[in-house]
């Protein structure tokens, strides 16, 4: 007899590596060549396994070995082309006719070689003249090798570190499961893949197996029944449960446990939903200081301290992070505020533009009691957690929590540039949301893009900037048709989500009357930026421009007296400076004069001559 193909090569001989397969393989030649050939059961052998655990009988089990057995060897093969005219896949009716026992509803769907997917049918009128194939995987199975990732089917996953309240859920699904007399789905949401993907690890374990999980990009591209008997046979040989969010697969896997994030429920199943948190501020206190243990106590502090209140990071990424920070050349504080931020920018897609943040509390020019109120939403962002969770404000009630802002004004009046400063200032990152680009006619589309941003933003603690609010906060108490009651209701939800939003939230206005007084109550900071006063407006022109800008002749108190905002200014600033530098000289009135006659224009007006006096005067 000729060595098994799928042996050859190996340092250990196959009589001693698979003799209960080589036996099998010698018997199913010798029934071949019409020989008795008894078989001698073992009873712990992959085959054994298996068709125990698919309940094969006796002649679909030697159907099975057959088809492994030509494409293990190769004398085989010869014998069984040489049966049926040159076909070295064995039929059906070489089956019948050669093997003992034969039955012939052993071909039918509903039995284990078919509906299990041990075997393929090949093209042909006849069943019983149409070749069979052992499927690949089935193959491997046989020889010891495993299923492994069945032709790309299942995906590479990765399971995240748990916190103690994640693995305590885990438990808690798996006694669930227990509990219910027939098969489950699992509807597991959360924020974070890796995370639900360990609470999925850690429910599979205390069931007793592992996890089929299904790439779903992959089962997309394939005949759905045929993917769900596959993975069906699979968890049933290995006492698997499979995770999968293909809605085709939901409706037709037979497995016991099917764990999922998409929406919905499958028939004939008892749905157990549950919500994966991600660590809450104390848990991620914890989980720094042992991430970043041995290092310098002021880091560890300040771990502790900021970045647990400011961001809510999966253990997995808490570590990973402590780890790359561990790993530079100068591991200081700056660096894991930065790795830190990166690690959180996920998911916003186009939904969202991030702004560097490069204003200071220095670049800033407002009246005192505008900048105090600044002050005071960066004092209740930045010690959030100690006034909730510490001393226990949160435990009293859970609405209003959110810091959330309105920043109402001009255009031009500083409101993003504030935003920048207080994202610079707490160390966090800046999105701009265009409210107006993000509402949809569709009924729900607001909703869900709202709902997309807020969950993206949830694990950076983000500052939140909705600009254009005038588009959704208009004064639309007064319900007058269907399209006004929808209007309030995407209100109410974009304010129910910013109050329970752990970062901060602000929304830009250019008139605060538009913005109706009962949406008004829910905000908890109105910031008014007012037009700058001439006073102002020579503190943004001395501002403006940086320490290596060459001056010539410029007399902020003279450009002062332009009616400009501060944005305005800036532009104007800008504009000059490009026109000095193209002249090779530096920035002078008439460069500023230009520009500020071309800003102004913009807005369909021009410079007065009291404006305009000092600077065509060439004083300065």
């Amino acid at each position: 007899m000729s060595t098994p193909a799928a042996f050859e090569g190996d340092q250990t001989p196959p009589e001693e590596s698979s003799a209960p397969l080589v036996a099998e393989l010698a018997r199913i030649a010798a029934l071949l060549r019409g020989e008795a050939a008894p078989r001698q059961e073992t009873g712990d052998t992959p085959l054994d396994d298996l068709a125990g655990r698919l309940g094969l009988s006796p002649f679909e089990r030697d159907v099975l070995v057959l088809a492994a057995a030509v494409e293990l060897d190769a004398q085989i093969a010869a014998t069984v082309a040489a049966a049926q005219g040159g076909t070295a896949s064995p039929t059906f009716g070489l089956a019948l006719a050669a093997l003992p026992h034969a039955h012939w509803d052993a071909l039918s769907p509903d039995r284990p070689l078919r509906r299990r997917r041990l075997v393929r049918l090949g093209p042909g009128d006849i069943l019983a003249l149409r070749p069979l194939r052992i499927d690949e995987a089935v193959l491997h199975r046989l020889t010891g090798l495993g299923a492994g990732r069945l032709d790309g089917l299942l995906a590479d996953q990765r399971a995240g570190g748990l916190t103690a309240a994640q693995v305590e859920l885990a438990a808690e699904l798996a006694s669930a499961v227990r509990a219910v007399d027939g098969p489950v789905l699992v509807h597991l949401a959360g924020a974070d893949a890796d995370t639900r993907a360990g609470v999925v690890a850690r429910l599979a374990a205390s069931l007793g197996g592992g996890v089929l999980a299904v790439s779903d990009a992959v089962a997309a591209e394939r005949d759905a029944a045929d993917t769900a008997a596959v993975l069906d046979r699979e968890a049933l040989l290995d006492g698997r449960l499979v995770a999968t969010d293909d809605v085709r697969l939901l409706a037709l896997l037979e497995t016991e446990v099917v764990v999922t994030d998409a929406a919905g429920e499958a028939a004939g199943r008892v749905t157990l939903a549950r919500t994966v948190p991600l660590p809450t501020a104390s848990e991620e206190a914890e989980l720094w200081r042992a991430a970043l243990e041995r290092s310098d106590a002021e880091i560890i502090r300040v771990a502790e301290r900021e970045l647990s209140q400011h961001f809510r990071l999966p253990a997995g990424v808490v570590a990973a992070v402590a780890a790359e920070w561990r790993a530079l050349a100068d591991p200081d504080l700056a660096a894991l505020r930065r790795l830190v931020r990166e690690r959180s920018r996920t998911g916003f897609g186009a939904l969202a533009q991030r702004i560097e943040p490069r204003a200071t509390w220095d670049d800033l020019v407002l009246p005192p009691g505008q900048q105090e109120l600044l002050q005071e939403i960066e004092r209740h962002v930045r010690h959030r957690a100690i006034v909730l969770d510490e001393w226990g404000f949160a435990s009293r009630s859970d609405r209003g929590l959110g810091v959330t802002a309105l920043f109402a004004g001009e255009s031009g009046t500083g409101k993003t540039m504030a935003a920048e400063v207080l994202a610079g200032s707490l160390g966090l990152d800046l999105y701009r949301i265009d409210l107006s680009a993000l509402v949809s006619k569709y009924i729900g589309e607001t909703e869900k893009h709202l709902s997309i941003v807020f969950d993206a933003a949830e694990a950076s603690g983000a500052v939140l900037l909705f600009d254009e609010a005038d588009a959704l906060f208009g004064k639309r108490s007064d319900v007058k048709d269907s399209h006004d009651r929808y209007a309030n209701l995407e209100v109410a939800y974009l304010l129910q989500r910013m109050e329970s939003y752990r970062g901060l939230a602000i929304l830009t206005t250019n008139l605060r009357g538009n913005v109706d007084r009962a949406f008004l109550r829910r905000i908890r900071f109105v910031v008014q930026f007012p037009f700058p006063d001439q006073a102002s407006r020579t503190e943004i022109w001395r501002t403006v421009f940086p320490a290596a800008t060459p001056l010539a002749d410029v007399d902020f108190a003279a450009l002062a007296r332009m009616q400009l905002s501060g944005g305005a200014i800036r532009q104007i600033a800008l504009s000059a400076a490009f026109a000095a530098a193209g002249e090779g000289v530096a920035v002078g009135p008439e460069h500023l004069l230009r520009a500020a006659t071309r800003e102004v224009a913009k807005s369909e007006r021009t410079l007065t001559a009291a404006e305009t006096g000092a600077l065509r005067g060439g004083s300065a």
